[in-house]
């Protein structure tokens, strides 16, 4: 399975220089997370792929476009792939919203507010975490799937820290 975290936010980018939450809800990518989007988009190019698994926060889902321009297989919006809830860019979008912003995607099954309503334990995330291993273990696509996703998500599934942009292959079976 390939795992590719968002592209760098405005909440990345100001979070990471001052260390304070700037309140930036639903953040958008950056022009560098843009960046970052195109070319994890290049270094997937030659990959086998056949689902591409994205977080419904609008950085996940601009993160994927660039990879569905290459790619044009099924996507499917899973809120379970979402950010540990901590910060105010952990707040999502409604759904209406985000198939207004993102009208070649189906939001139909989110519930009207998709992200939790306060703060998640880092238990909760590795459970979740542990709950999507074992969803994509049972299928028979896991290694040609990608998953677009979050920091902490992605380390409390496999134990890596990715920076904005990065990719990892990982063994579902590990």
């Amino acid at each position: 399975m390939f795992l590719l975290r968002h592209g760098q936010s405005y909440f990345n980018l100001h979070f990471n220089a001052t260390r304070v939450d700037p309140g930036i809800e639903d953040p958008e990518l950056t022009p560098l997370g843009l960046a970052q989007a195109a070319a994890a988009a290049q270094r997937l190019a030659d990959a086998l792929l056949t689902r591409i698994i994205v977080s419904p926060y609008t950085r996940a889902l601009q993160t994927a476009q660039p990879i569905l321009a290459i790619h044009r297989v099924p996507v499917e919006i899973m809120r379970e792939v979402r950010e540990q809830a901590a910060f105010a860019c952990d707040i999502g979008s409604p759904p209406d919203v985000l198939a207004s912003r993102f009208p070649q995607h189906d939001f139909a099954h989110l519930p009207p507010q998709w992200w939790p309503g306060g703060v998640e334990t880092a238990e909760a995330t590795s459970e979740r975490a542990n709950a999507f291993r074992a969803h994509m273990a049972a299928r028979n696509d896991g290694a040609t799937t990608l998953m677009v996703g979050h920091w902490a998500f992605i380390q409390a599934l496999t134990g890596v820290a990715l920076a904005n942009g990065e990719i990892l292959e990982y063994d579902l079976t590990s």
